[in-house]
């Protein structure tokens, strides 16, 4: 059974109708249905708009058939108090900024009108180093994190990188921010790009194409 076919058993599970779904997450009117009947691979694309609108679908039951159709409750998943709680800023230079993906190059050049005034302000008193959040798109990294999941990040100098190999870090590269796990490349010249989600292969990245980097200090639950 492929994913096609899984989505639309979610869909008669929520009685939802596919031209109602592709409205709402900007697919092409009939995309869903013509995918059906020849029985076809949906792109990346899809699956990720799937994925972020559709938040109690099971992402791993959706692109391989394991598991159940329904993802775990969170607090199933983690135990609410392994969780930190991040509670709004009561004022405008109070906490941690909330940095949408599109203003990242921004937030690592540095530019303080991105930090300091566009964007939601959180406190999380756990994470003291962490410099900005970031909302995790996609299913690249599931289990570890779902779409949607937001993580706190501190800022890296490239000037003397050091990499802890395995850890999870924010990258600024050519092809815009990635989230993924670092592990030595086939030369100094290189990191292996590794995503906790098995369907996705790892590819090795020249360093020079990475230009700003951040380490993910942890998963934090906003109030």
């Amino acid at each position: 059974m492929k994913a096609i076919e899984r989505l639309y058993e979610y869909l008669d599970y929520k009685k939802l109708k596919p031209t109602a779904l592709e409205k709402e997450i900007g697919l092409s009117n009939g995309y869903i249905s013509v995918q059906k009947k020849r029985n076809a691979d949906m792109g990346e694309g899809a699956l990720n708009k799937i994925i972020d609108y559709c938040r109690d679908i099971n992402p791993l039951w959706l692109l391989t058939g394991e598991g159940n159709m329904l993802r775990a409750d969170k607090g199933e998943k983690k135990k609410e108090g392994d969780i930190p709680v991040a509670r709004p800023a009561s004022s405008p230079m109070e906490g941690i900024p909330l940095i949408p993906v599109s203003a990242m190059a921004g937030v690592f050049a540095g530019e303080q009108t991105v930090l300091e005034y566009e964007c939601e302000r959180f406190v999380i008193p756990t994470f003291k180093g962490a410099e900005f959040l970031i909302s995790v798109k996609g299913s690249s990294m599931y289990p570890k994190y779902n779409s949607g999941d937001i993580v706190a990040c501190k800022r890296l100098p490239m000037s003397d990188i050091f990499f802890q190999w395995n850890k999870v870090y924010v990258l600024d590269t050519d092809q815009g921010p990635l989230i993924k796990r670092i592990k030595p490349g086939s030369d100094k010249e290189h990191v292996l790009i590794v995503s906790d989600n098995e369907r996705y292969e790892p590819f090795e990245l020249p360093l020079d194409r990475i230009h700003h980097v951040a380490l993910v200090i942890g998963v934090i639950r906003l109030e």
